[in-house]
């Protein structure tokens, strides 16, 4: 894939926004899913901080539990998303983005989806 892809900037609604439901720790799980595939990528959690970001850059910005911080996907790896499509749940405690995935893959052990082990005799 080639460094020149960019991402969909959107501009939800304040009632969009409004319907968005933070946990008590101001996050929300957000899921990452490849445009081409439709394989899931991995899921983070993100503050109302890096769902703005997101909106605006049409890059995937998380919210980084451990080190307390934003984290832009892809700054230091090179594995960057880039939004197509951004989607929430009947709930709105659950974000769903549709992204095209740069590089090697989303997980942090080089694998391209987090979701690579099972579970039984697959």
């Amino acid at each position: 894939m080639s460094s020149e892809l960019v991402g969909r900037v959107i501009v939800p609604s304040a009632d969009q926004l409004d319907a968005v439901t933070f946990n008590s720790d101001g996050l929300v799980p957000a899921i990452a899913q490849c445009s081409q595939t439709g394989q899931i990528l991995m899921m983070a959690w993100m503050n109302a901080e890096s769902l703005s970001m997101t909106f605006a850059e049409g890059r995937m910005v998380y919210w980084s539990r451990s080190r307390q911080e934003l984290w832009r996907k892809g700054d230091t790896s090179g594995d960057r998303q880039f939004v197509r499509e951004a989607f929430y749940d009947c709930d709105g405690d659950t974000l769903l983005f549709v992204v095209e995935q740069e590089g090697k893959g989303a997980c942090h052990t080089g694998e391209r989806s987090c979701f690579y082990r099972s579970f039984g005799d697959q």
